[in-house]
């Protein structure tokens, strides 16, 4: 094997980085650690030493179980733009774990209490709702990770308007484009309102929401989990269709502003469907 000064085996390397051949096998063909070069006589794998801090910072994140999309994304800007990546996994993961305990603990609720309504009555309201300005992601989605996709999408645009210079509104809505099940993925579009000149960037697109009217129902930050949100949406279709109204749109999660800090028995969401006034 021919080996210049500086370089070293992927034994060495591997040894020195904490990682497995296997694993930078793996970091190779998913391009996340290609090696410095590869010897053309015996097809021997060759790293340099400036690379070692890569590696580490690899393999820390996997230890994390963060995905390599995730880590390739991470590591693909600044480590000012890595920290802010880093910090909005960590935020949507938390928010996934979050829905996991809540959803164990309404099952565990209808499995005490198995004759309860498992969400007290409220009302269904109507109002209007004006033309807004809108920065907004698409994504597919399942169950399982719908809240980890609402949580980065949130913050990536809130990141984007905010160094566009843009006034943020207050608040933001998840669109269902599809039903999202544990089972089937389908499109949601996450949707932040803001007032000034902002461009679309990557995934960020720029749109006008049009002014519509919606009928609602209002429930707290503890019953926005899944399941027991099922609840509210089932209530809310039972209202629009006994009231022979035509849906105009998709249906939607409203986000009150602050939502993520709003205590637990508070109100946070209005489940809401766009609708045709009667005249």
């Amino acid at each position: 094997m021919q080996e210049t000064e500086g370089e070293l085996t992927i034994s060495e390397f591997g040894r020195r980085a904490g990682l497995s051949h296997k694993a930078l096998r793996l970091y190779d063909v998913s391009g996340l650690l290609p090696p410095a070069r590869v010897d053309p006589l015996n097809g021997y794998r060759l790293y340099s030493a400036a690379q070692l801090e890569r590696a580490r910072r690899i393999s820390v994140m996997r230890q994390l179980d963060i995905p390599l999309t995730t880590i390739a994304e991470v590591l693909a800007g600044t480590d000012e733009e890595a920290l802010i990546r880093l910090d909005r996994w960590w935020a949507a993961e938390q928010a996934t774990n979050e829905a996991r305990e809540a959803t164990l603990s309404y099952l565990r609720d209808r499995l005490l209490r198995s004759a309860s309504p498992g969400l007290p009555p409220r009302p269904v309201l109507t109002r209007d709702v004006p033309e807004t300005k809108i920065a907004s992601i698409r994504s597919d989605t399942d169950q399982q990770t719908l809240i980890g996709v609402i949580v980065s999408s949130t913050m990536e645009i809130r990141t984007h308007l905010n160094r566009a210079g843009a006034a943020l509104l207050g608040g933001s809505w998840v669109i269902y484009h599809g039903a999202v099940t544990p089972e089937a993925e389908a499109t949601v579009e996450v949707c932040v309102p803001f007032d000034g000149l902002v461009d679309p960037a990557g995934s960020i697109t720029i749109r006008v929401e049009p002014a519509h009217a919606e009928a609602y129902c209002t429930i707290s930050k503890d019953e926005c989990a899944y399941p027991r949100i099922m609840l509210a949406y089932d209530l809310l279709e039972d209202w629009v269709r006994r009231s022979g109204l035509p849906m105009t749109g998709a249906i939607r999660e409203i986000y009150f502003p602050d939502f993520p800090s709003l205590p637990g028995g508070a109100p946070g969401v209005d489940i809401a469907q766009p609708i045709e006034r009667r005249a």
